[in-house]
């Protein structure tokens, strides 16, 4: 048996040549442990089995067609990180009572983006919050950031799931 491991490091617009790549090679499986990695093993392949880990709703992502009978050479775990992006800024506004706004930072790339600022913003309102969305998809993207909220900001930062984001934290793989 021959195990590769591929890495996008975090450059999603890579994802599709390595997954066509694996496809015209005749991979046995393919183990997509992102959801951009399964999104882009989806558009590429029909025949392969592919096992997939993916922060949202594999249904709305088009991944499978059911939890329990996926219909298709996909199956996988879900970690219901879009679920949870509500419970994050209740979180951070229990830790910090006297925050009036919040800051999160999301990687536009990612397909669970949209849902993840989506539910940050109701449970913002809900708790009578300023929600304010930066984005960073590149590690240009992430030191202009981080430039710009160290500059006497006091303003608590929550950090959206992604891949991207944890191969750049402290002890990443880089």
């Amino acid at each position: 048996m021959t195990i590769e491991c591929h890495w996008a490091e975090g450059h999603y617009e890579r994802l599709p040549a390595i997954i066509a790549d694996l496809v015209r090679r005749k991979a046995s499986v393919i183990a997509a442990t992102s959801t951009p990695a399964a999104a882009a093993a989806k558009a590429a392949n029909t025949t392969i089995p592919v096992v997939f880990t993916t922060s949202g709703d594999p249904i709305w992502l088009g991944l499978v067609s059911s939890l329990n009978k996926p219909g298709s050479n996909f199956t996988g775990i879900i970690s219901m990180n879009v679920e949870l992006a509500s419970k994050r800024l209740q979180l951070m506004h229990e830790a910090l009572p006297n925050a009036t706004t919040i800051v999160l930072l999301v990687n536009p790339p990612d397909p669970l983006t949209a849902s993840a600022s989506k539910e940050s913003a109701a449970a913002a309102t809900a708790l009578g919050l300023e929600l304010k969305v930066v984005r960073a998809s590149s590690e240009q993207d992430l030191s202009a950031v981080f430039d710009s909220l160290g500059r006497g900001n006091e303003e608590p930062l929550v950090i959206a799931s992604d891949a991207f984001f944890s191969s750049h934290g402290e002890g990443s793989a880089l």
